[in-house]
């Protein structure tokens, strides 16, 4: 079991899932405490997109147990879980293509800290193009309203699948800047999934590698990014400068 603090939001034991017949998680277990942020790391395969879509109920559980916020989810649907708050941003951004930015946000706009005002806030790009529709959007644009988006149903856990995936360096830098202020400003609590392990590394506090559907290493964010031989061993990657 990896641990971090007390008073757990989300909580994770012993968890064996996977698609189908096939098990890609095997007796995973971990807790983290509301507030803080994880970065999930592993080569591909390793079952990292698998735990964020097992979290949100989008996979076969075949046994072990997920609590949130002291509450057993296990067996709740995505929608329900959504509802106790889980927010999700996946790999395939899909915005609504034939609505505009702001119909974006608000057709799912929950009460909540989470305003349009304040995503507006964060990503100022969305206030400029928010009379665009979704399909006018390029990708780093996009992205900012999959994130925004799911701000606006107003989660206590955010969970970001591979959200860098596919942009210019420029806009890495610039989303991973404002994912790290999001997270510390608001208190919100982020997993992240994320092949590139500077950008996870930089937007979160802790850390866990997955090793073929299992947890090989956890270590605070600063320290596994100085932790060469750990990066080299597990994630084919040296220290990150």
């Amino acid at each position: 079991m990896f641990t971090w603090g007390t008073n757990m939001l989300l909580d994770v034991q012993h968890l064996v899932a996977g698609h189908g017949d096939a098990v890609a998680l095997h007796g995973v277990s971990l807790s983290i405490v509301e507030g803080q942020n994880l970065a999930i790391l592993g080569r591909n395969g390793a079952g990292k997109t698998t735990l964020l879509e097992t979290l949100m109920g989008l996979t076969r559980v075949f046994s072990g147990e997920i609590f949130f916020d002291g509450k057993p989810i296990t067996r709740l649907n995505p929608v329900q879980r959504a509802h106790c708050g889980l927010g999700w941003v996946p790999q395939e951004r899909h915005p609504f293509g034939s609505l505009t930015v702001e119909q974006n946000l608000t057709v799912v706009q929950r009460k909540g800290p989470w305003t349009l005002e304040s995503v507006y806030g964060l990503f100022p790009r969305l206030y400029e193009r928010r009379q665009n529709l979704g399909s006018q959007l390029s990708g780093g644009e996009q992205q900012m309203l999959a994130i925004a988006r799911a701000l606006m149903i107003n989660p206590r856990l955010l969970l970001l699948d591979e959200p860098m995936e596919g942009l210019a360096p420029i806009i890495v830098e610039e989303l991973t800047q404002t994912v790290g202020r999001m997270t510390r400003e608001s208190g919100l609590t982020c997993i992240v999934v994320e092949q590139h392990p500077i950008v996870a590394l930089a937007m979160t506090t802790q850390a866990i590698i997955l090793d073929q559907g299992r947890i090989v290493h956890a270590e605070e964010s600063h320290a596994l990014a100085q932790d060469a031989g750990t990066l080299e061993r597990f994630i084919g990657v040296g220290q990150i400068e």
